[in-house]
């Protein structure tokens, strides 16, 4: 029964594939494994093997055309079989122009009724026994390869999988083969020379043939005739070295196999002379490379030792290659809808950052006195101070001493706050949430911890009113509680800073000259260059770090 083709997802974000190429034409036998077409991605071009045994009955794209992912591209199925029930059934129409054609033998008389010279969009290739070989895009970003080393010379014989050249890309020097079977006529670019994707490089056809017409879309012209001749003989020369060299059983580069196979086979370290391919005339496919085992051939090693002196040592053996057991894994995912709270920090933050200029001044604190005075504190204490109120309360105390910190940028103007409201960053399970403690250089250390205690409680049962996160101009994110050893946060805007906390590392310092062990914190500013310029970041900073290495001045 006939078998529709559709085009696959050769990607996790392709929609649609372009079709570059058809290696088969209707009528043509195809069996599992015979590489149909080329397929242009959104990602690289890519070799579109078959996965049914049979004779192709339709084509229903054109080369150069895009298709839809799960959309019918071909049928295959037994020779002289309807194709037209299976088309039916998968829900599509055959192409006017592809229905109606039966075996590609037929296709030549409608292209002869155009004239070679003709000029047209496209070189009708049906009526020039030669075929253009282009630059292929061999990388997502590629626009140009250079052509590294071209494999022929003009005049030389090739077959369908030799490789013409090997071009550079942007991210690797890689093989283009050119697929087509005949005599080497032309050849575009020189070594060391760029040609952009898709521009003509080669043309391959039957010797003799004027190939001009080819080359009147591009300006090009083909190389004069009597370097063509004086060409052939040193090319026949160098094929024949080539021929020899390949030879060698540790040189696998001539085997015929798919560019898939191929790769598969480089990184399981598998020479592919010892593979035996299952497709049509011994091509080498992904299949025969994922189901080959190495079998050990030590037979050459004993020959050699028998010839050797009885009192010469044993040779090593030779080690057979590693092959890694192929693991199959199953790609899973979960979605979920983006919540509003989400949907409102992408769209603030994203905002602050590419819009305000961050810049970010970092500055070390030795925390040896901020702990030896929150435990007396907290031995006498009606609450538990924790280091981030120690934090806060210095932040508060140095922020009247630094008025530009704490600060706004309003487009046309900048305004300046004489009071303090600092934000404390609170993570929920939906995002974060920023409760902002009011007045803060007025209130004590036991105040302050009392207050960011309700609000971080408020916060995580949801309860937090929007008034409660009103109104910061400063915000403060402490992430020390998880070991954090530094990071920079994104500004929470209107405010023009924000300072990143880090957690307590216990790491040698020195003092008085003398290497002691030490409690360090790094907290990180990030600050609004509209507003703020580095040199005041920076006093904010060494103003904050002087108070909590000598904590007592919190309490004047």
């Amino acid at each position: 029964m006939a078998e529709v083709v559709k085009m696959p997802k050769m990607s996790d974000t392709m929609t649609e594939g372009v079709l570059a190429k058809w290696h088969k034409k209707v009528g043509d036998k195809v069996k599992s494994g015979d590489v149909l077409a080329e397929v242009e991605t959104d990602k690289a071009t890519m070799d579109f093997e078959s996965y049914q045994d049979g004779t192709l009955l339709f084509i229903g794209v054109e080369e150069g055309s895009a298709v839809p992912v799960d959309e019918v591209i071909a049928v295959i199925g037994k020779e002289g079989e309807d194709y037209k029930a299976a088309l039916a059934d998968s829900g599509s129409k055959p192409a006017e122009k592809t229905a109606e054609a039966a075996p590609a033998k037929e296709a030549a008389p409608v292209a002869d009724k155009k004239p070679a010279a003709t000029a047209a969009p496209k070189v009708d290739l049906s009526s020039i026994p030669a075929t253009v070989i282009r630059m292929p895009a061999l990388s997502d970003t590629m626009t140009e390869g250079v052509i590294n080393k071209w494999n022929f010379k003009v005049g030389d014989k090739v077959k369908s999988d030799d490789s013409l050249a090997d071009v550079e890309t942007d991210k690797a020097t890689m093989e283009v083969v050119g697929y087509e079977a005949g005599t080497l006529l032309y050849i575009g670019p020189k070594e060391g020379e760029a040609a952009p994707v898709n521009g003509i490089i080669a043309i391959v056809g039957k010797e003799g043939t004027d190939i001009t017409p080819l080359l009147q879309d591009t300006g090009d012209t083909p190389a004069p005739a009597a370097s063509t001749v004086e060409a052939a003989p040193e090319a026949a020369a160098a094929t024949a070295e080539t021929t020899a060299g390949s030879s060698s059983s540790s040189d696998d580069s001539r085997v015929k196999a798919s560019p898939l196979a191929r790769k598969i086979a480089k990184d399981k370290g598998i020479n592919l002379n010892d593979v035996k391919g299952s497709a049509e005339g011994g091509r080498i496919i992904k299949k025969d490379v994922e189901e080959f085992t190495p079998s050990a051939k030590p037979a050459a090693a004993p020959a050699e030792t028998a010839a050797a002196p009885s009192s010469a040592p044993a040779p090593a053996a030779a080690k057979a290659p590693i092959v890694l057991p192929t693991y199959t894994g199953e790609e899973k995912f979960t979605e979920r809808a983006v919540t509003q709270m989400r949907k409102a920090i992408s769209r603030r933050l994203s905002e602050s950052l590419f819009t305000a200029p961050h810049f970010y001044v970092t500055m070390s604190i030795d925390m040896d006195q901020a702990i030896a005075a929150r435990t007396r504190i907290n031995d006498v204490a009606p609450v538990k101070i924790s280091f981030n109120d120690f934090v806060l309360k210095a932040c508060a105390v140095a922020l009247k001493q630094h008025p530009a910190i704490n600060s706004a940028f309003l487009g046309d103007k900048i305004r300046t706050n004489e009071h303090i409201h600092i934000g404390v960053a609170v993570a929920v399970d939906e995002g974060l949430l920023v409760p902002v403690i009011k007045f803060a250089d007025g209130k004590s250390l036991s105040h302050i911890s009392v207050e960011v205690k309700e609000f971080a409680g408020k916060a995580k049962a949801k309860k937090l009113q929007p008034a409660e996160m009103e109104g910061s101009t400063f915000t403060i994110s402490n992430l020390g509680m998880f070991g954090v050893d530094e990071f920079t946060a994104i500004i929470n805007t209107p405010n023009a800073c924000i300072l990143a906390v880090s957690g307590i590392q216990a790491v040698p310092v020195v003092k008085n000259g003398v290497v002691v062990p030490g409690n360090v914190m790094k907290v990180t500013l990030s600050a609004d260059h509209r507003v703020v310029d580095g040199a005041t970041a920076a006093a904010f900073l060494q103003t904050l770090k002087s108070l909590l290495e000598e904590p007592v001045r919190l309490l004047i």
